[in-house]
């Protein structure tokens, strides 16, 4: 079982930068990929980045490829995800999300168990 706590979000000019963190409970942090999503008003829900249980491997999406950067400290139990100039489309509530034990870094929403509460990301221009 994880709880995950998300941390970070605020309003920032367009061109600035944000760090969100996502703390986790529990005592499978160290074996679980983490990702990080977001949904902006009226939209669905979309996959913005993952890292391996190791920290291996990464992925993006091609909209914040080269601006975000997703990174994780297991021995803080967090997950973070450094976001370097930000766009106006990038607002939306960012959730933090942890795979299913064991489970690769995925894309997928379908492939993660449990997800935090969100935090708001809004970038003005």
């Amino acid at each position: 079982q994880l709880q995950l706590v998300e941390s970070g979000g605020g309003l920032v000019q367009a061109g600035g930068s944000l760090r969100l963190s996502c703390a986790a409970t529990g005592r499978t942090f160290s074996s679980v990929a983490m990702g990080w999503f977001r949904q902006a008003p009226g939209k669905e829900r979309e996959f913005v980045a993952t890292i391996s249980r190791s920290a291996g491997s990464t992925k993006y999406a091609d909209s914040v490829k080269g601006r975000f950067t997703i990174s994780r400290d297991s021995a803080k139990n967090s997950v973070y995800l450094q976001m370097n100039s930000l766009k106006p489309e990038d607002t939306a509530i960012y959730y933090c999300a942890a795979a299913g034990l064991f489970r690769g870094a995925s894309t997928m929403m379908t492939d993660y168990d449990y997800w935090g509460q969100g935090t708001q990301v809004t970038v003005s221009s």
